[in-house]
């Protein structure tokens, strides 16, 4: 099936005819190249701009939960409304937004930008909001569901425009290849500052743990379980969580400064736009291509298993493993660890193509998340463990936005009229990767609520424990696996990939010809 694609897609090249080179030619080509290769400071403020959803996102994702129930004291069923409800409303304004980005038109600082410029500031006031504790009961979990909403929204406007920009910057492949892993290096350096400034402030005042009838026993042996410390209060930990919020929004916004200064978006003057269509038209389009559908369905439960495991790695950690006091450090070593890694994928995508690299770095981390359920609980162990799960993390951030340009490409090849429709594309995929991890999060949450968590608890029940072995690896692995079964029958391999490179290129140099002869025809009329 593949085949018979591949070469249905090579009939097009038929539809371009050949003309005799001449010396304008020439000028115009080398022009044309030269507009579309990008300077290393283009590509890092390009990357820049990708650090703010990675830093909110991950210190959403590693610690609102825990947030939610130890210091908002939350019950866990509340909890999982926020997160279910905030996760699936980000999933539906996806669409909503790529919908809209599509049908804007264009400006004088381009179609993608302004929606990056007009959505910054109120995001950074609406996820401050998100780490403060309301000084009134009764209403807090309608307060967090609300700026957790109206942030993921915003969110959103600034995301779906600056992914769909990657086909904006340039329209060399490799170029775009290029600028992504930039962007994906700076994205896992994101990560880490989300990490270490969230994890390292808060991890400085620790929320007091609540000792249950068999604690009170082994504290009086032991006192570094931590709940005999009168130090630290429960505000001193607000505090903590406001002050790292406040922190990384001065980070987005510095971050949204330099993508707007140090960018600028070519407009594709060659191709016509298509007409605007309906949102449900929109669906079927994208939906209709199928390299796309699949390779959406392959993220989507490799993300979700990625997913399950950020979103309980530090409760895991905390009750789990008994390290209370070390989560936050283990963390750290993980997003350390994708970040160095990253440029080894890079390399390694660049040389066995970005099909194998998927199924390696899906693979690399199956190991060592049956290895930390499995060995005894060590702080060195699992120091080792998280250092090399990280280089598996990287994977998952790097390849999915290096494979989504290819897929836009082969459905240009294939639908050479039907153009502008790239801020669909990417707001589609990360819909239902989005709605999926939704799902999870509130699954999750939902289940250690019916294992029996308790809330700032100094240990849990045995049932607890088994949810979260369950929740940071088996559960993990099974979405994986699922993932790759699927990606054998993904049909763009670097024969296509290549082949829909040179057929653009041939297209994107046939239509410059037409515009260059239609202007000096009109010179000489």
């Amino acid at each position: 099936m593949a085949k018979g694609e591949g070469c249905e897609q090579y009939s097009n090249a038929s539809l371009l005819t050949n003309k005799p080179v001449s010396t304008d030619g020439i000028k115009h080509a080398s022009k044309h190249e030269n507009r579309n290769r990008l300077s290393v400071c283009n590509k890092l403020c390009y990357a820049f701009g990708g650090a703010p959803y990675q830093v909110t996102g991950c210190a959403l994702g590693f610690f609102l939960q825990i947030y939610l129930l130890d210091v908002a004291q939350l019950d866990p069923f509340y909890a999982s409304i926020i997160l279910f409800g905030g996760r699936a409303w980000d999933a539906v304004t996806d669409p909503t937004v790529g919908f809209l980005v599509s049908r804007t038109p264009w400006t004088r600082f381009g179609r993608m930008l302004p929606w990056v410029l007009f959505s910054t500031p109120l995001a950074v006031l609406s996820y401050f909001l998100i780490w403060y504790v309301p000084p009134f009961e009764n209403g807090k979990v309608i307060w967090y569901l609300f700026f957790y909403c109206l942030f993921q929204t915003l969110q959103t406007c600034f995301h779906v425009p600056y992914s769909a920009l990657t086909m904006f910057i340039s329209s060399e492949q490799k170029e775009r290849d290029s600028a992504t892993a930039y962007r994906m290096t700076v994205e896992v350096l994101g990560t880490v500052l989300g990490t270490a400034i969230q994890g390292q402030i808060v991890g400085m005042a620790n929320a007091p743990c609540v000792p249950g009838p068999g604690d009170v026993l082994a504290n009086l042996s032991n006192s570094s379980t931590g709940f005999n410390d009168s130090v630290i209060s429960l505000e001193h930990t607000k505090a903590a969580y406001m002050i790292a919020s406040g922190v990384i929004c001065l980070i987005y916004i510095l971050c949204a400064i330099v993508l707007l200064c140090g960018v600028r978006e070519q407009k594709d003057s060659c191709r016509l736009r298509s007409e605007p269509m309906s949102f449900f038209q929109g669906i079927k389009l994208v939906m209709g291509h199928g390299p796309y559908a699949k390779l959406v369905m392959v993220f989507l439960f490799t993300s979700l298993g990625f997913m399950l495991l950020e979103g309980n790695f530090a409760l895991f950690c905390s009750y789990t493993l008994g390290f209370r006091n070390d989560f936050q450090n283990i963390l750290l070593v993980i997003m350390l660890s994708a970040t160095l890694a990253i440029p080894f994928w890079q390399w390694f995508l660049t040389r066995f193509g970005k099909k194998t690299a998927v199924c390696a770095g899906s693979l690399s981390v199956v190991p060592f998340l049956i290895l930390v359920v499995c060995l005894k609980s060590s702080l060195i162990v699992s120091y080792i463990v998280s250092f090399a799960a990280g280089v598996g993390v990287a994977a998952a951030f790097l390849l999915p936005w290096s494979m989504l340009p290819d897929v836009v490409d082969d459905f240009q090849v294939q639908n050479p009229h039907s153009t502008g429709h790239e801020a669909l594309f990417y707001s589609f995929y990360v819909f239902f990767t989005k709605f999926a991890s939704g799902i999870s999060l509130g699954i999750s949450t939902l289940s250690l609520d019916f294992a029996g968590y308790i809330s700032r608890g100094c240990s849990q029940p045995a049932e607890v424990d088994l949810t979260l072995k369950v929740l940071v690896s088996a559960a993990p692995i099974a979405l994986i696996m699922i993932g790759l079964i699927i990606l054998y029958f993904y049909p763009i391999d670097e024969e296509r990939r290549q082949g829909n490179r040179k057929l653009l290129q041939e297209l994107r140099e046939s239509e410059a010809d037409s515009e260059t002869e239609s202007a000096e025809l009109a010179n000489i009329v």
